[in-house]
């Protein structure tokens, strides 16, 4: 039995629906539930050939024997929901995606109230998706559960109950967590925050986990640092220095394009440190050197590399245990039996 928890490192996009898929494919979770805010947050898998851009459906769906769960702490907007099961209808998600009856459910009313906020939409940069409003309404006491409407009646269970009963039964189960811990309402740069907090503990309880019960953190880090939105970024660099470097990207939800910085080791202390992590994947090496991209050995890996690596171990006390060379699944270094 082992319970895992997949985190952003920093403000999101770090690369988490690579390492969820990777870690899915080869570990076989019998349980893959979804923490996090909602569906603000977007996941991009591939697969086989295939991208698939998520927003509330686990990342690990292409894996037919795990029950997909999302957690009570999750917001749910149920057309979202419904769109995204007829959307992987290939890989049976229909018959093994279940929010749990409490989430709470986002209302057009909260995608409006987030748009027409000058505040949200322009200053903190909101993506509009209703998140915020929505949890306002949840913390007080308001908002609609899943429970509460038809349109979920088929889909919901009671997801503690279930992740529990399968680690009492020497199941494996992994919790993904969305967005970042840079976006964090508590430990991230407030007010250019999301509206809860985002790190490994709140994704624990957002499937209703004790912490007792939780076997390895994993916090995912991107080779160099981007940001959605507005917010302080102390490592950024002009978008024409990222250009000569071939780094442009654009955020899943939203389509806006991506700022981009240097690596931040403040930012990955802080970060391993409140999340607890007990392993480091780290992603987009061959973007920043290029030599490495599609080694899968990690005797293969440049000086260079290897410098960086063990930098990154010495500064957190954390081990890097899988690292990414490329998108497809096959361009990953898999460190961990190591730690064994």
């Amino acid at each position: 039995m082992t319970c895992s928890i997949l985190v952003g490192g920093a403000w999101g996009d770090e690369g988490k629906g690579k390492c969820i898929t990777y870690l899915c494919y080869n570990d076989k979770p019998d349980i893959i539930a979804r923490a996090g805010v909602g569906p603000n947050a977007g996941h991009s898998v591939e697969f086989q050939g295939d991208k698939y851009a998520l927003r509330l459906t686990p990342s690990g769906f292409f894996y037919t024997g795990a029950r997909l769960l999302i957690g009570a702490g999750v917001l749910v907007d149920p057309g979202i929901f419904m769109h995204e099961l007829d959307y992987l209808n290939r890989y049976n998600v229909k018959g093994r995606t279940f929010a749990d009856y409490r989430c709470a459910i986002i209302e057009e009313k909260h995608k409006e109230q987030d748009k027409a906020s000058d505040y949200l939409a322009k200053k903190i940069g909101s993506t509009g998706t209703g998140c915020g409003p929505a949890n306002a309404d949840r913390v007080n006491r308001i908002v609609k559960l899943a429970r509460d409407i038809d349109e979920m009646k088929d889909y919901i269970t009671d997801v503690p109950h279930e992740v529990n009963e399968a680690l009492d039964n020497d199941r494996d189960v992994f919790i993904e967590g969305s967005q970042g811990f840079g976006l964090s309402l508590y430990y991230g740069t407030y007010p250019f925050v999301t509206s809860k907090d985002t790190t490994a503990s709140t994704f624990a309880a957002d499937v209703g986990v004790g912490p007792t019960r939780i076997d390895d953190v994993i916090v995912v880090f991107k080779s160099y640092i981007t940001r959605v939105g507005e917010g302080p970024f102390k490592t950024e660099i002009s978008q024409e220095e990222a250009e000569k470097m071939g780094l442009e990207e654009y955020g899943t939800v939203t389509g806006r394009r991506r700022r981009i910085g240097t690596f931040d080791m403040d930012l990955v202390r802080e970060s391993c440190m409140i999340n607890g992590a007990t392993q480091i994947a780290l992603t987009c090496v061959d973007k920043i050197y290029p030599e490495c991209e599609r080694v899968k050995e990690y005797s293969k890996l440049s000086a260079e590399v290897k410098k960086f690596v063990n930098e990154i171990e010495g500064e957190t006390g954390v081990p890097v245990t899988i690292i990414s060379t490329g998108p497809d699944l096959e361009d990953t270094i898999d460190l961990r039996n190591e730690l064994l």
